[in-house]
């Protein structure tokens, strides 16, 4: 290893590390399977610095009371002021008495501006200090639980279901590996993994070999190699860039500004016009100078920064009660002023849960109700409420038994462990009260064959209360589709011809179509659970589709948006039928609307986006350098954005 250590002085940035072969990777590292010592590991420790997202640019409590100075107006009153302290020189105590005023307006406005905004950096650090997350990393040839700022470039971590990846990293081994990279990609399925070499031009979003800082595992488990930390992650950059953006005035300082510039100009003329006419009566001069003077300083409102300040402050605190962060006062209008806002998907727009919304079985296809992972909804055939049958029964309970997520209610709220797509299976079986739990005890799992990206399905065999076994499988329609020889329909089994499956292939189609996610569902009994062929000659039951839905109160925040007359724009990294599907059931896609990708906008010239960006409403497959470029389109076409997620 000592002749790779060299290799370490390579930009690690650049080095397009999921094309690289496992043992390539290693090599450039500097680093093996094995792992480093904790002496090796200690000296890169100082050579990269710690793997935490610092802020570039620290803010001081000095330069945040110094900032509340930053205004014409504020700047006219202390001028103000101190005319008012000279003249009390010869006029007396009642010019002091001005000066004294004006100059705790000024103190007072700074006072509310500095605290709001100092507590509000205070909050956001200590919200960054909440939690310590720990790695489970291989150092001298052990297992052993660090914090996650210690990980080196070279250190290989264990991976397992729930684990949150600490540091970018190119994976050495993975069983069944699935990660949740909505965080970074916008992509709200599961992403299975992989360890093969892939293209050197694979985007984020296909880098199958990796993973990122701040996403998680959802199942499966691995090991992986860290290649960078910190700053140099996919996610540090996305810091940097956001810390290191030009900072603009807000709407209202440069309206406040610009009315400061017209007093100030006028009350410089009628000083002028007043001096003249004073002069011209034949007053003494230096009395003509001090009317003028005096008269000037009593035409600046001084009460206007006081009022505006406390009004933001008030405004600021509602923030706060909606569970809002204000950390410039400012901020708080320019929300107000905004004309376009561009939005994520995932989580923002949605609650990042999937959701079954339709189901296919019998030749019915049956919609469902309700949101995210709390099993309350109902199910409807052709508008109105269906009593669950047999059919959908069976549909429902497959699904939640070959599965190995888990739907728990903690302290009032429904939380998942594993599979989203799983959970979603659960979570639809719950809403026609068949719990999961229930299910397992009246039929025993005794056999699973696990789900792998080659097999593309599921099985899983119980044991049923007569004795018998129950086969159950679910996967890609597809393939489930040729392990199927038989159908349920109307609680009959029949024999599955082609025709029948060109018309269950033609319903997925369909259902894939309008941004669902659809998954096949069979089943079979065997007397034998350990049998050679227990994956053939099954019964197709159903299809189920599913999406990451659109929260209701987004649906209702759209509405609001539009009657207001401001302007809104997805911005994802999810696929581009599925960001059509969710911005059509907010009622955001109409009749004409536009949809871009990622590879368009790499296409465009800024030239080229900025005529079409106020006409596009979802932006798909988009990097967080493609959302930088929409957004300064819309701000040079003159609109005030606001960016979420």
């Amino acid at each position: 290893l000592k002749g790779c250590l060299p290799l370490l002085n390579w930009s690690l940035m650049e080095v397009q590390w999921h094309s690289l072969t496992v043992d390539e990777v290693c090599l450039k590292l500097g680093s093996s399977l094995r792992g480093l010592s904790s002496e090796e590991a200690s000296t890169r420790l100082n050579k990269y610095g710690f793997n935490e997202l610092r802020r570039v640019r620290q803010i001081s409590a000095l330069r945040i009371f110094s900032n509340q100075f930053k205004s014409i107006f504020i700047l006219m009153l202390i001028v103000a002021a101190l005319i008012s302290a000279a003249m009390s020189m010869q006029h007396g105590l009642e010019e002091l008495a001005d000066s004294v005023v004006i100059m705790a307006i000024v103190l007072i406005n700074a006072i509310i501006g500095f605290f709001q905004e100092y507590k509000s950096e205070k909050t956001l650090e200590a919200m960054q200090k909440l939690t310590t997350p720990k790695a489970r990393v291989l150092r001298d040839g052990e297992i052993k639980s660090i914090e996650a700022r210690l990980l080196v470039p070279g250190d290989i971590i264990i991976l397992e279901e729930g684990d949150r990846i600490p540091a970018d990293c190119r994976l050495v081994e993975a069983y069944e590996l699935k990660t949740n990279e909505a965080v970074l990609t916008g992509e709200s399925t599961p992403v299975e993994k992989t360890v093969e070499p892939l293209a050197q031009d694979a985007p984020i979003h296909e880098r199958r070999n990796m993973v990122f800082m701040a996403t998680h595992v959802v199942s499966g488990r691995g090991r992986a190699i860290v290649v960078t930390t910190g700053m140099r992650t996919e996610f540090g950059r996305i810091a940097e860039q956001v810390q290191t953006m030009e900072v603009e005035e807000p709407p209202l300082k440069v309206k406040l500004d610009r009315f400061a510039r017209r007093v100030a100009y006028l009350v410089v003329a009628l000083c002028i016009a007043i001096f003249g006419l004073e002069a011209f009566r034949g007053e003494p001069l230096i009395e003509s100078f001090m009317v003028a003077v005096a008269l000037a300083v009593s035409a600046v409102p001084e009460g206007l920064p006081a009022i505006t300040t406390v009004t933001l402050a008030l405004g600021a605190r509602n923030m706060a009660k909606q569970n809002a962060i204000v950390r410039r006062l400012a901020s708080v209008e320019t929300l107000g002023s905004a004309t376009f806002i561009c939005s994520d998907k995932t989580g923002t727009l949605t609650k990042g849960e999937m959701t079954v919304r339709r189901v296919y079985t019998g030749s019915k296809h049956i919609d469902v109700t309700g949101v995210g992972y709390e099993p309350k909804g109902s199910f409807l055939l052709n508008g109105a409420p269906y009593t669950v049958d047999e059919d959908l029964k069976l549909t429902l309970t497959a699904g939640a038994l070959c599965s190995n997520a888990e739907l728990k209610n903690v302290d009032g709220k429904w939380l998942i462990y594993g599979d989203p797509t799983e959970a979603a299976l659960i979570t639809v079986a719950a809403k026609a009260g068949l719990w999961k739990a229930d299910l397992e005890s009246k039929m025993p799992r005794v056999r699973e064959i696990p789900f792998s990206s080659e097999r593309k399905r599921m099985t899983t065999v119980h044991r049923s209360p007569d004795g018998r076994c129950i086969v159950f499988m679910k996967g890609a329609p597809e393939v489930v589709l040729q392990m199927c020889s038989q159908k349920l329909s109307d609680g009959l089994t029949l024999h599955l011809t082609y025709d029948d499956k060109l018309e269950i292939l033609k319903v997925n189609d369909e259902m894939a179509s309008s941004g669902l996610r659809v998954l096949a569902l069979a089943y079979k009994y065997v007397e034998d659970p350990y049998i050679q062929d227990v994956e053939y000659g099954m019964v197709f039951i159903g299809l189920v589709g599913m999406i990451d839905p659109p929260r209701d109160e987004a649906i209702e925040a759209y509405r609001v948006c539009e009657k207001a007359g401001i302007r809104v724009a997805m911005i994802t990294g999810d696929h581009k039928l599925t960001a059509i599907s969710v911005a059509r059931e907010i009622g955001m896609w109409k009749d004409g609307s536009v949809a871009l990708t990622g590879i368009d906008l790499d296409k465009m010239s800024d030239e080229e986006l900025e005529k079409v960006v106020e006409n596009v409403t979802v932006y798909a497959r988009v990097s967080p350098a493609h959302k930088y470029r929409i957004v300064k389109a819309l701000k040079r076409r003159g609109h005030v954005v606001a960016m979420t997620g």
